[in-house]
């Protein structure tokens, strides 16, 4: 098995099942420090050994490949991943709107997050860092958007586009964590609350549905705030009205997210079927932190098909140009 590789797939099997960040960024900075090496270089085990990058589960996987075999801590993450059939709908989602670079709190760079959305498929991808009052997630202040925007710009071609975006928060009023005239910029604008998740059903319905009627806001994400499971333990639910937020989401045309992180699993069912009676639209959004994460929206995709979810419905289901006529609705 070519070793390249091996680190590679490890890192995104990592990445996929959400295992330490320190783990799986091991193995793509051995995956770096052993690019364009040649076959002589890498079965000379001294040096190898001695190269930046290079401990000794990553050495020991270099050489198990190098042996002709599947390294067996890759053949263990893939019987872990136990990677399940993919849905009927899960064939019909072009892009993603919710996605995390280094520039905030995901672990790589945007090429990465762009070379692996291409490789599964994608005709799009929004790149949605965090905004500035999310300091704990290196929020991005204005200029640092400004200044990633310039980025984005040249990250597109060969019939992929990366849409520029941001995931705002949605602050304790409703009111969008971001300069108004920098979110009319960008292509996505996905509105979530990370703070305050405990507030009183009043209030919170309040700023959910300020933040659904926002003209500036395209996708409400992860509805509810809670984690059903993994490292971060459990959190339940926010305590809103849902109707209300979900009307207001129908009549201005913001599709509802539907997370696809194991540990969200948000909005619950009930909520996503009160959704779909409503006539909301929906995003299946993988919420992707690191470039294995992104395939996690097989899960949205079979929850969506659980509940009967119309592909039509779903905006990730869109061609570009279909996805832009959205976006540039009016507001």
């Amino acid at each position: 098995m070519n070793p390249h590789e091996a680190l590679t797939e490890i890192a995104t099997l990592l990445e996929r099942e959400r295992s330490s960040r320190y783990k799986s960024k091991a193995f793509r900075a051995a995956a770096d420090a052993i690019v364009g090496l040649s076959d002589e270089q890498l079965r000379d085990a001294p040096s190898l050994r001695r190269r930046k990058g290079i401990g000794d589960s990553t050495f020991a996987v270099i050489q198990e490949a190098l042996g002709g075999g599947v390294p067996s801590y890759l053949a263990d993450l893939r019987e872990r991943a136990g990677v399940q059939p993919a849905s009927a709908l899960r064939g019909s989602l072009r892009g993603d709107l919710h996605s995390h670079s280094d520039w905030s709190d995901g672990l790589t760079s945007i090429d990465l997050m762009v070379a692996a959305a291409r490789a599964l498929g994608h005709e799009y991808l929004a790149l949605t860092d965090h905004s500035p009052r999310l300091r704990v997630a290196n929020g991005l202040s204005p200029e640092r958007l400004r200044d990633q925007l310039e980025v984005v710009a040249g990250m597109s071609g060969d019939g992929f586009t990366l849409l520029s975006g941001i995931e705002v928060d949605i602050l304790d009023d409703g009111a969008l964590d971001q300069e108004p005239d920098l979110l009319d910029q960008l292509d996505i604008v996905v509105a979530s609350a990370h703070s305050k998740l405990r507030m009183e059903r009043g209030p919170m319905t309040r700023r959910l549905v300020a933040a659904a009627s926002n003209p500036h806001v395209d996708v409400l994400g992860h509805v509810t705030g809670r984690l059903v499971e993994g490292s971060r333990g459990t959190r339940p639910p926010s305590t809103f009205d849902a109707r209300p937020v979900f009307e207001a989401c129908a009549a201005h045309g913001v599709a509802v997210e539907i997370n696809s992180r194991p540990e969200r699993q948000d909005p619950p069912d009930d909520l996503m079927t009160m959704a779909l009676e409503i006539g909301c639209l929906f995003s299946i959004d993988s919420d992707a932190h690191a470039p294995g994460q992104l395939s996690l929206i097989d899960h949205g995709a079979a929850r969506a098909e659980k509940i009967g979810v119309p592909p039509d419905r779903i905006v990730t289901t869109w061609p570009l140009e279909r996805l832009r006529e959205w976006t540039g609705r009016e507001r």
